[in-house]
């Protein structure tokens, strides 16, 4: 196998868009499939973060994440002899602005590439405009809109799993362990129907039950109101609540249950970039969450995990390490520096040297089959489906103990596998 420059990791890979080969490390510079020399100019690619709105700290590391990979990336001379640009744009957590930012990215900087939308109901808006520009959009997004048929050839979601394979994952052993009668609290827009939708199917399917929905509108700032909606059966309080009102979202919780709550299950959504040290959190202590990526480094931590915490400045805690109190969406942000890998791997297979090769990248993407634990892909290995353009990751369960987040389950890639619902690779380029 071979091993990356940066460190003992390997990766699997098309050696050409129609073969599989094994162990091809991105980072291992001096064996990449290059161009026979430099070429002029750059590789342009728009990144539409959300540096405002509800999403403004997601959007804020994802723009250190992505930065800090491409810093690697020039460093080991590019992507085929091109040095790579990164041309942030803010989109304002906001589908209109989304939609726009895509239009300026094809038309005024002409941008090979568009990757890092996170919330689902942008990536609902300026998903299908990027088809119709043909412009390769990849989004580090949870949304299950993608990879069920939703929208087109040219967007993907290679770095992050969507909720469909998370919650299908998880329904086992929350029905196993917490309670089968469930009431879900969830925002109201296309992220939390997702959930609301997969997880009722996948707790159904485990001999429990949603006993109760409760739709939350993304900018409510107080949730007093809501709770007595609570059915007195429910046996697990699920909740997903995105924006910045989570600390009032548990204060209220707690001041309705007291000591005499249900089991609680949430997405660490819900407390990306807060500290769980905050007082107002005390409430959640023996609580369980769902991560991606465990934000506290783990007893059996790996070389990859102390590696992408590095370059991108992160402690052991998840926080920025020159400012403990700046916590990271540590659950979220490797999606984006897994994507740029993934970028730099598929525009290497198609020998990509500018915006007239585009179909090529796009061929190049769909052959992609597995991703190896790396450097690369720190969260783990994962399985991609080039039909439906979605990766396929394990999950966590963490329990929240001592302000600490500690890992109690995690899944197979096989736990969250569906069967396809799309196969893009028919749609025309």
């Amino acid at each position: 196998m071979t091993k990356s420059i940066f460190s003992g990791g390997s990766i699997t890979r098309r050696a050409t868009l129609q073969g599989l080969a094994a162990g091809a490390s991105l980072l291992a510079s001096p064996l990449v499939v290059r161009s026979a020399f430099a070429h002029e100019g750059k590789i342009k690619l728009g990144a539409p973060f959300h540096r405002t709105g509800i999403g403004a700290s997601y959007g804020r590391w994802y723009e250190r994440t992505a930065q800090a990979a491409l810093k690697l990336i020039n460093e080991g001379g590019g992507i085929n002899g091109h040095q790579v640009e990164m041309i942030v744009e803010d989109d304002g957590t906001d589908p209109k602005r989304g939609t726009e930012v895509i239009e300026k990215f094809a038309a005024e900087y002409k941008v090979d590439a568009v990757f890092g939308h996170l919330f689902s109901h942008v990536v609902a808006a300026a998903g299908p405009r990027a088809g119709e520009l043909k412009m390769p959009y990849l989004v580090c997004s949870e949304g299950h809109q993608l990879a069920g048929g939703g929208l087109n050839r040219y967007t993907f979601q290679p770095g992050i799993t969507d909720v469909k394979s998370q919650v299908s994952s998880m329904a086992p052993w929350i029905s196993k362990n917490l309670g089968k009668k469930v009431t879900m609290i969830f925002p109201d827009y296309a992220f939390g129907h997702d959930h609301r939708d997969y997880f009722s199917a996948a707790i159904k399917a485990q001999g429990g039950e949603v006993v109760g929905l409760i739709p939350i509108p993304p900018t409510e700032s107080s949730f007093t109101r809501y709770f007595p909606q609570i059915p007195a059966e429910t046996e697990v309080i699920y909740h997903v609540m995105v924006g910045p009102a989570v600390l009032t979202f548990v204060k209220e919780l707690g001041d309705h249950f007291g000591s005499q709550r249900p089991e609680i299950f949430g997405f660490i959504d819900s407390l990306e970039a807060v500290d769980l040290a905050t007082p107002q959190l005390q409430y959640l202590e023996g609580t369980y969450f769902w991560e991606a990526y465990p934000r506290y480094a783990q007893p059996k931590q790996t070389e990859f995990d102390k590696f992408f915490r590095e370059k991108v400045g992160v402690d052991a805690n998840g926080a920025s390490i020159s400012d403990p109190k700046d916590v990271s969406t540590y659950s979220h942000m490797f999606s984006v520096w897994e994507t740029l890998f993934v970028i730099k791997q598929a525009m290497e297979m198609a020998n990509y040297n500018g915006p007239e090769q585009k179909k090529d990248f796009i061929v190049a993407l769909e052959s992609l089959e597995k991703f190896g634990e790396s450097n690369e892909h720190p969260q783990g290995d994962k399985i991609f489906s080039g039909k439906t353009h979605q990766v396929f990751g394990k999950q966590n369960i963490s329990k929240v103990e001592a302000s600490k987040l500690n890992v109690v389950h995690t899944t197979s890639i096989e736990d969250g596998m569906y069967e396809p619902e799309v196969d893009y690779t028919k749609m025309e380029l």
